[in-house]
This record gives structure tokens, C-alpha cells and sequence, in this order.
């Protein structure tokens, strides 16, 4: 570990002046701002990570594991159940609806039937804990922007066969740019003068809030973290139970990069370590290369498998030091800054970190209503057990491209264009603008698009069948 280097004066004083701001900060714990403080100071003295382009190699086979090359299952129940009460699930839970037009987290909006995020994520482990008699908990990482309501909403599952614990991440000021100075400091009291430190925090987070400790008297081994809007995200034995029997700290679930997954982070290896390269890192001569489908074939489903005594191991030595994403932002027309980490920046710290190269299947998130029209439709089904299983009827392996204009960008305003959701087995890509409204019983197939023309209102009628066309008006249907 190279020496961190000495702060310039006017850093050093920027420092000195934000601690003394800090300290008298009663909204937060002493955990907080030594958290934060700590991640200003790495972030002045300016330890950014310059990747040295020449020196990336492609991860072999042994780092990155192809899905079918892990270690095979037993079918023995018995020893099902001995790896899965190793086992904790946990759900990233700090994000709002409020992209997709809903309030409160966004683990709450109905996915399917009437199913929430959690409604599904609940179902599917009260079936494991069912089938081979085990108790396999469920903990929500929750941040200040999502604890009261999801507190309230965990009430409904409490005669599951399931324990749901909650815990929050960390709240740190946001700084002002010009002068660095805590934003709460200046009289913005309110829940706009923090921000949550980016999902990095899940591992100081579960440690200070006790749960690694009460998990570990538990004789639980392994986390399995991920985000609660990605409907693929479940529990599979293969993965653990290849950890398990290769000593493997940690594990990050890739999969084949799409032309839609060109911005995702990738696994390369560098300096003998497998690590986590994301655009931001990338210098610019590079970008083009980063985002070829040739070079860089893999991108970071933000799936994690790690092992809880070497999140204790780690935290306690404060070895945990990823990459800081500095996200500006503004606030009542105030310049602000927040700094973040990512969990799977992680990776490099842990003894025999892998990636697995697993099915596209398992990286199906909801980000805005275009998700949403997929997942509800015929393309998926929805098991009694709460899984989201693609439709064998389709035999492109990818899933149509679907683009929808800002009419249904809220969730309630796509359901209301849709009397039911179409057909699309058959369908390749869609693509909706200006005021469009869909009857019932409707079948998509190859590429169509829907264009309103301006102020014109345009429904296309119930048992409408569009192929490859360009609809304008009624006239084109």
C-alpha cells in the first residue's frame, strides 16, 4: 500500500474545519463520522486509482468460472440443508421509487399479480426454509430514506416462516463544494442535507449495527447481497457451495455483456488480483475499447457472495478501501458533493475472490416501466414460489429492445395505457412516443413502432395483431 500522501495546506485546513463542523453533529453516531471523515481525507489526499491500461489482462477461467465448470451439487437433502443454514440473504433496500413516479423504497411497487419486490423475495426463501427445513434469514439494508416505511412494511410478514431484519447504512453530511463545509451545518436540516455512502457501506454497516456479530453466533458463513429490484437475484446452491468448498471469500456474479450493458463494470485481472474496472476509472483514450463487446466480454451483475468472517476480518482492520465515486449534486440551488463506494469494488481484498460467469437469467432488474411491460408480460411467468422464469416459447435468447416516451414513465401512467399488457413472445423491438393508449389482447411481433402524431390521442384497438410496422394513426393498424 503506497503511503498516503500529504495533504496541501488548504486541504488540511478544509479538513480541520469540516471534523470541527462534524463533531457537533447530533443527527449521526461516533461510527458515522469517523466513516466519513475517513473517506473525506482518502478522497483530499487524493489516493484516486489510476489503472495503468497496459498492465489489464483478461480474467482466465480459474478467476472468472464459467457457470458450468463449478463444483457439482449433491442431491442429497441433507446436505442441502447443511449449506443453506450457512447461508444469509441479504436485499440492498435504500433506493425510492421515485424515478418510476412512486413514493416510498422502491422494493414496494408491484412487480406481478399484485406481488411486490419483497412480496417475491419473501415467498422464494419461506419455500426453501419449507422444502428442506431450514432458516435462512433475510436482512434489509435500508437508509435513512427508506428505514420508517420499510419497518412498516416488513410488519406483514410476521407469521412467515422467515426472520426479516432490518438494519440502516450509514448518513453522512453533504459537503458543500465551495468550502467543504457539512451541508446540515447550514441551517438544510432536512433529509436533503445527507446522502447514503453507495451500497460499499453494506459491509461497516452490517458490522456496526450488530448483525455480522448475531449472524456469525449463528454459524452462518456467507452473504449473498443484491439488489432487491433485480428479479433474477435468487438463491443458488451451485455458487455457495462452490465457495464453500474452494475457500472462496468473495464471488461476483458477471454475465455476457449486451450492447445494453456497455457502461457496466468488468472483472479484470491486474497485479495477480481479480478486480472491478468501472467507466469511471476508464481514461478517455480507453472508453471505446472499455465498452467493446470484444475485449471486455463481462459486466458486474452486482450479485456478491462473501464470506461474514472475512467481512469481520476486513472491517476491523479498516482494509476495505474502494475506489471513491464523488457524486455532485445540487441542492436548492447549492453545489454539493457526496462520496460514494461500491460493494463490488470489494473484490480485490479478499483471499480467493472469483467471478462466476453465470446465465443472463439471473440479472433481470426493474430500473423503469420499459422493465416493467417485460417482466409482466407473456415473455415471463411467475412461479407459486415467487420466481419470474422466462418463457421457453421465445427462442431469441435476448429479450426485445423496448423504448417508451415520458407518457409512461410513471408507474401509474403505464398502467393506465394498458388495458392488458401485449403479446411480445414474438417481438424483436418496440418503440411508443406521444399520447398512446392499448387496448386489450393486443400481439407484438418483430419491430414496431407507435408514434402519436402531436396533440393527437392514438389507441390501438383490443386483438390488434402489429408486425413489423410504423404506426401513425389509426390508419396504419
Amino acid at each position: 500500500m503506497s503511503p498516503v500522501p500529504a495533504l496541501s495546506p488548504a486541504d488540511a485546513e478544509k479538513l480541520a474545519n469540516l471534523k470541527s463542523a462534524v463533531s457537533s453533529l447530533t443527527q449521526i453516531s461516533d461510527n458515522e463520522k469517523s466513516g466519513f471523515l475517513n473517506l473525506v481525507t482518502r478522497y483530499l489526499s487524493g489516493e484516486a486509482q489510476h489503472v495503468e491500461w497496459s498492465k489489464i489482462q483478461t480474467p482466465t477461467d480459474d478467476v472468472v468460472v464459467p457457470y458450468d465448470k463449478l463444483a457439482p451439487l449433491s442431491e442429497d437433502p441433507a446436505e442441502t440443508k447443511k449449506l443453506l443454514d450457512k447461508l444469509v440473504v441479504l436485499k440492498l433496500n435504500g433506493g425510492l421509487g421515485t424515478t418510476m413516479g412512486c413514493t416510498g423504497p422502491k422494493s414496494v411497487i408491484e412487480v406481478r399479480n399484485g406481488l411486490t419486490f419483497l412480496d417475491l423475495i419473501v415467498k422464494q426463501i419461506e419455500a426453501l426454509n419449507t422444502k428442506y427445513g431450514c432458516t435462512v434469514p433475510l436482512l434489509l439494508m435500508n437508509s435513512f430514506n427508506t428505514h420508517d416505511d420499510t419497518a412498516k412494511i416488513v410488519e406483514k410478514y410476521s407469521n412467515s416462516n422467515i426472520e426479516i431484519h432490518t438494519f440502516n447504512q450509514s448518513q453522512y453530511p453533504r459537503m458543500i463544494i465551495e468550502d467543504f463545509a457539512p451541508l446540515p451545518c447550514k441551517g438544510n436540516a432536512g433529509k436533503d442535507g445527507w446522502n447514503p455512502p453507495g451500497h460499499g457501506d453494506v459491509f461497516p454497516s452490517l458490522m456496526n449495527s450488530g448483525k455480522l456479530d448475531a449472524l456469525l453466533s449463528k454459524g452462518k458463513e456467507y452473504v449473498f447481497v443484491a439488489n432487491s429490484d433485480n428479479l433474477g437475484a435468487v438463491v443458488d446452491l451451485k455458487i455457495l457451495n462452490h465457495l464453500i468448498q474452494n475457500k472462496n471469500e468473495y464471488c461476483m456474479e458477471v454475465t455476457p455483456k449486451t450492447l445494453a450493458d456497455v457502461k457496466g463494470g468488468t472483472l479484470i485481472s491486474y497485479d495477480g488480483k481479480v478486480q472491478l474496472l468501472e467507466i469511471a476509472q476508464v481514461p478517455d483514450q480507453h472508453v471505446n475499447e472499455f465498452k467493446s463487446i470484444e475485449k471486455f466480454k463481462i459486466f458486474n451483475t452486482n450479485n456478491l457472495w462473501v464470506n461474514l468472517n472475512a467481512v469481520k476480518r476486513l472491517v476491523e482492520a479498516d482494509a476495505l478501501k474502494m475506489e471513491i465515486i464523488p457524486n455532485p449534486k445540487e441542492v436548492d440551488g447549492i453545489k454539493v458533493l457526496q462520496l460514494e463506494t461500491a460493494a463490488g469494488a470489494a473484490i480485490r481484498f479478499f483471499d480467493q475472490a472469483i467471478g462466476a460467469n453465470v446465465p443472463r437469467s439471473r440479472f433481470l432488474p426493474v430500473k423503469a416501466s420499459s422493465d416493467l411491460l417485460l417482466v409482466q408480460s407473456d415473455l415471463y411467468t411467475l412461479t407459486d414460489d415467487g420466481y419470474v422464469i422466462r418463457n421457453p416459447a421465445r427462442a431469441n435468447p435476448s429479450n426485445p429492445s423496448i423504448e417508451l416516451g415520458p407518457e409512461f414513465k410513471k408507474v401509474a401512467s403505464f398502467l393506465s395505457r394498458f388495458k392488458s399488457i401485449p403479446s411480445i413472445i414474438e417481438l424483436d423491438s418496440l418503440k411508443v412516443t406521444g399520447d398512446v393508449y392499448f387496448g386489450a389482447g393486443i400481439t407484438l411481433k418483430g419491430n414496431v413502432t407507435v408514434s402519436a402524431k402531436s396533440g393527437v390521442k392514438l389507441e390501438i384497438p383490443d386483438g390488434a395483431v402489429i408486425a413489423n410496422k410504423d404506426v401513425n394513426g389509426p390508419e396504419d393498424i
